[in-house]
């Protein structure tokens, strides 16, 4: 969790990457919203705009002394070369993607399993994108890779300009080392690339007028050979324009050799029909609408479920012969179900085993799992208690699997995991980022209004003072069923608990933490039980004289950006400082603003008159009222976020303006939706917001300027 960005992506994570998002039509003011020409994100008035607002900030963030010791940490912290290399397998190999401060952009590079767990692995650099970059005068964004299964060499790579969620794929050939000259390339789109063999692949993207939907995504599905161009693609499956999310496919492999081409129409953001890809065709599987087929093992296929399934109940792990859901017939076999205050953290499988990490009362626990003549057995993993815990990467060519274990104090620790024999030995150790001497972290549950128990973690001073003084920054997300764990911070460590600050994480409703149900309760015209949950964190603390409004500083991203702007206009008393990152913000217009309409299975729609006159109660743009007494916010956006988009911030900001409210705006001309273009933007985003509530929760630096309120 980094401070400046922590779940920026989630939404929004969950968000499709495939969409060529359509541009806003040049609007026009109206009596009801005079700021609407704010939302032509790349016209020459707002940009003016956008350089105007920016200066101030600049000028009294960056001014203050404290700017560039925290900058020069937050930039030391992600340039260290003694950071654990995330493994990816692949075809024997691990692979990583890499960034320091000598490639800032980043290297994709790989080593021999073997090699990798040695203290200081032997690099082989297969794509330098600094330098593919500085050579065609680009600034290219690493957006992953996909590629052929199950042993050839063939990869499609993804590359973003300037951190947007639309991409250029590539073909790189692994053993050659290089682009594959003439090879597959799909010019910039939002867009979805499947293998189906070394010269077809399966092609999701904007074909021309009439192939997307109303959020911009493409719900056309083509079959490309090698060598031909877009225009002979033909058409294996379509969905509907009135589709509020993408059409995608993919391919599941197991060690056995069987495989299974899925195909996904995003009808809803979270209901969907899958279709099996067979000789006639793509044929329909009877699955419930939030039912995913995850992965192939011993030719049972692995489905994940947030809607009871027959005997299946939500949130569990199924299993069903192949060779009988290739026939159309589906007939479940439990593998896992959670309890009241359990969830299905994390998912990995190898050639013979399904590894699963459940979440207990927000604490990871990992098990194994077997397949046997008498059904399914499992096995508990000895791993650290009170910590996250998730499968980094598995591979169904061999039962080698890394798991990283990690928490707020605990710097992450990577374990390599033998599945078959439930070996785990250590492979890496991060090194401590900051100095955690006499700090701790406690759990405890804050009631919400209608008698919920809300659990939330805090991170302290062991001898803090029970008087409300203790400087306190507060996150949650709360949305789209992504579960927020503990997780090491060197930047948060670094920059705020080492100067005697306070961290608070609330797993609050419409998250994933105890699984389908955490979330739906808290879906479309549920919400507000959302931000009376965050709020009855807040005072809970303030019960426990943990620090108090005038010490509490609250931040989020995105959906967590949402969350932010409510809360600034229901509880302006509860909180000092409010950073408000990425956001949503008018929920009235959300769904004509970038990619908003695919997220109306979340949130509800504007033109359905009940979920438009709930979202009339919470949307943060329409509830801002003048002579309020609202802390001064800190809003930050970027140009090139083509997911949520900067025009939800850019509005809010200009009618504070309009209204005589302070505030502080910022937008980054690079970066996409996560503002992570390359690590010196990400240390400038994290500086400048620390400067922010350093200025608000502790005050003025030593022969600094005054600020704020």
């Amino acid at each position: 969790m980094r401070l400046s960005l922590l779940i920026t992506t989630a939404l929004l994570a969950a968000s499709p990457a495939l969409a060529q998002v359509k541009p806003m039509p040049h609007a026009t003011a109206s009596a009801d919203d005079p700021y609407l020409w704010l939302e032509d994100k790349d016209g020459a008035r707002p940009l003016a705009w956008v350089e105007a607002e920016n200066k101030p900030t600049l000028a009294r963030l960056q001014g203050d002394p404290r700017y560039r010791t925290f900058y020069q940490e937050a930039l030391a912290i992600a340039a260290a070369t003694d950071r654990i290399p995330s493994p990816d397998q692949l075809y024997g190999r691990v692979y990583n993607f890499w960034r320091d401060a000598e490639h800032p952009h980043g290297l994709w590079r790989w080593t021999s399993e073997a090699d990798y767990a040695k203290a200081q692995p032997n690099w082989t650099v297969a794509l330098d994108l600094d330098a593919l970059g500085k050579a065609e005068g680009k600034q290219w964004v690493w957006k992953g890779v996909t590629c052929l299964q199950p042993e050839e060499r063939l990869c499609l790579v993804a590359l973003s300009e300037g951190g947007e969620d639309a991409v250029t794929y590539r073909e790189f050939d692994l053993q050659a080392g290089q682009f594959v000259p003439n090879g597959f390339t799909l010019p910039r789109s939002k867009q979805d690339a499947t293998w189906i063999d070394a010269d077809t692949l399966l092609v999701s993207r904007d074909w021309g007028a009439g192939t997307l939907t109303q959020s911009g995504y493409p719900f056309v599905l083509k079959t490309l050979k090698r060598g031909a161009p877009l225009s002979a693609a033909t058409e294996l499956f379509r969905g509907a324009p009135s589709d509020q999310v993408s059409t995608g496919a993919g391919v599941l492999t197991d060690g056995q050799g069987h495989r299974a081409v899925i195909i996904t129409r995003g009808v809803t953001f979270f209901g969907k029909e899958t279709l099996l890809l067979t000789a006639k065709g793509p044929v329909k599987l009877d699955l419930p609408a939030r039912t995913t087929p995850v992965g192939l093992i011993d030719g049972l296929m692995i489905f994940q479920t947030s809607d009871p399934w027959g005997q299946v109940p939500a949130g569990a792990i199924a299993s069903a012969p192949l060779a009988e859901v290739e026939r159309g017939v589906l007939k479940p076999t439990v593998i896992f179900a959670p309890g009241p205050r359990q969830s299905l953290a994390d998912v990995g499988l190898t050639r013979d085993k399904l590894l699963l990490v459940v979440s207990d009362e927000v604490r990871g626990r990992p098990f194994i799992y077997t397949h046997g003549s008498g059904g399914w057995t499992s096995r508990p993993l000895a791993m650290a208690d009170n910590a996250s815990i998730n499968v980094v990467s598995s591979d169904d060519r061999g039962d080698l699997a890394y798991l990283a274990v990690t928490g707020f104090l605990q710097p992450t620790t990577l374990f390599a995991l033998d599945a078959g024999t439930a070996a785990l030995k250590p492979v890496k150790q991060l090194p401590a980022k900051f100095d955690a001497t006499g700090l701790v972290t406690e759990q405890f549950q804050a009631t919400s209004t209608d008698g919920t128990k809300v659990p939330y973690f805090v991170v302290h001073r062991r001898d803090v003072p029970l008087d409300g003084s203790t400087p306190t920054i507060m996150t949650a997300y709360g949305g789209f069923e992504l579960p927020i764990t503990p997780t090491y911070s060197g930047s948060t460590g670094k920059l705020w608990l080492e100067r005697g600050g306070a961290f608070v994480l609330a797993n609050i409703r419409g998250g994933g933490e105890f699984g389908p149900a955490w979330h739906d309760a808290g879906r479309k015209t549920k919400r507000q039980v959302i931000y009376d949950d965050f709020a009855s964190v807040a005072r809970d603390l303030f019960g426990r004289k943990l620090t108090s409004p005038a010490k509490l500083g609250i931040y989020g991203g995105s959906n967590g950006g949402l969350l932010m702007g409510v809360e600034f206009n229901q509880h302006p008393d509860l909180w000092r400082a409010v950073t408000i990152q990425v956001p949503l913000l008018d929920m009235i217009r959300y769904e004509h603003i970038a990619a908003g309409a695919s997220w109306v299975d979340e949130y509800g729609s504007a033109d359905i008159p009940a979920e438009r006159a709930f979202l009339q109660t919470i949307s943060p743009y329409q509830n801002l009222k003048r002579g309020v007494a609202y802390p001064e916010p800190y809003i930050w956006t970027t140009t090139k976020d083509d997911r949520v988009g900067p025009q939800h911030a850019r509005k809010f900001a200009a009618r504070m303006k309009e209204y005589g409210l302070p505030y502080l705006f910022y937008e980054d001309t690079a970066g996409g939706h996560s503002g992570d273009a390359d690590i010196e933007q990400g240390a400038r985003l994290q500086a400048m917001q620390m400067v922010y509530f350093a200025q608000k929760l502790i005050g003025p630096a030593a022969g600094g300027p005054a600020t704020g309120q």
